[in-house]
């Protein structure tokens, strides 16, 4: 049975105070304090820590079916001991836009959380709108008492090469079938359109994802009637990318994303926005994912007995 789908205002009290926090890479303290404070106390749920930092909430088990990723960084500024800046960002955009100061990191000087309309924008959407979809995921998986299993992996330094996700992919914590699904704000490029939908990311920059994964979420997006779209969303690399170098079935969702990395079109520093209901829709097929029955491989033998259906009314020699 499909749980409940979360209320926009139950949902932004999860985004809201996620993207209040300051971050950047290496300097995600205060996301993961807050994610952990989300989660703490939801049934049926384990927080642990690995060497590195990544949290990790284990939901009904430690065999995971799926393993929802996202990363707690966004590109901003180490200002001490060295001044430098940390993510991918072109070097001319640097002195654009005021920083302001934390501690010993830095942020442009936006918005942490503004919405208007359907739109929300914020200073680090990506990957801050991920982690908090996670937390959503979890809460709502949690609440409808599923019979599965999955993790919620919060990772760090992602902006400076998949730092917290090679670390944990090395080390194995997550069992070796399981099926890591990345999640992401990526920037939005045609055919990809902001409000139409959460988009099952078919690649990346650098990849092709998992094909039975991938016709696995087309399905269940279908029969639960989540609207949606299927692209390569070429604009980066993703966490699906790095786990899927050491060994891990890899798939992945996103938003489309604007001012990606709070670049805007015209070469100035702004926040970044995404639009509400792609959020409730990524959310809800999350969930219809993680409380699926049937097993991708399922969705793939019912698309070979479809097409091997016709046959029968064509046949050749």
């Amino acid at each position: 049975m499909f749980p409940i789908r979360m209320r926009r205002d139950e949902l932004l009290a999860i985004v809201r105070p996620i993207l209040d926090c300051p971050t950047a890479p290496t300097f995600e303290d205060a996301v993961r304090t807050e994610i952990a404070r989300q989660l703490r106390g939801v049934e049926g749920l384990e927080l642990e820590l690995d060497q590195v930092g990544n949290l990790i909430a284990w939901c009904g088990g430690e065999r995971p079916w799926y393993a929802f990723v996202a990363h707690m960084d966004h590109p901003g500024w180490q200002l001490r001991p060295v001044r430098r800046f940390l993510g991918g960002v072109p070097p001319s955009l640097h002195g654009k836009g005021t920083v302001r100061e934390f501690g010993d990191f830095g942020m442009w000087d936006l918005p942490a959380f503004r919405v208007e309309g359907d739109r929300l924008y914020s200073r680090a959407c990506d990957d801050l709108i991920g982690c908090a979809t996670i937390v959503a995921t979890l809460q709502t998986l949690s609440e409808s008492a599923f019979a599965g299993s999955v993790a919620g992996v919060f990772t760090r330094a992602e902006e400076v090469g998949f730092i917290g996700a090679i670390h944990l992919a090395k080390s194995k914590l997550l069992p070796p079938d399981t099926t890591i699904i990345s999640l992401e704000a990526s920037s939005e490029i045609p055919p990809a359109k902001m409000g139409e939908g959460p988009i099952i990311r078919v690649g990346d920059r650098s990849s092709i994802f998992d094909p039975p994964i991938t016709d696995f979420f087309v399905e269940v997006a279908k029969t639960e009637k989540i609207r949606f779209q299927r692209c390569l969303m070429p604009g980066g690399t993703c966490e699906a990318t790095a786990f899927q170098l050491y060994g891990y079935r890899s798939a992945a969702l996103c938003v489309a994303l604007g001012n990606y990395h709070n670049c805007t079109p015209d070469g100035r520093i702004d926040a970044e926005f995404i639009d509400l209901g792609d959020l409730e829709g990524l959310v809800a097929l999350c969930v219809a994912i993680g409380s699926a029955e049937e097993a991708a491989e399922n969705a793939r033998d019912a698309l070979r007995m479809r097409l091997e259906a016709r046959l029968e009314e064509f046949p050749l020699g």
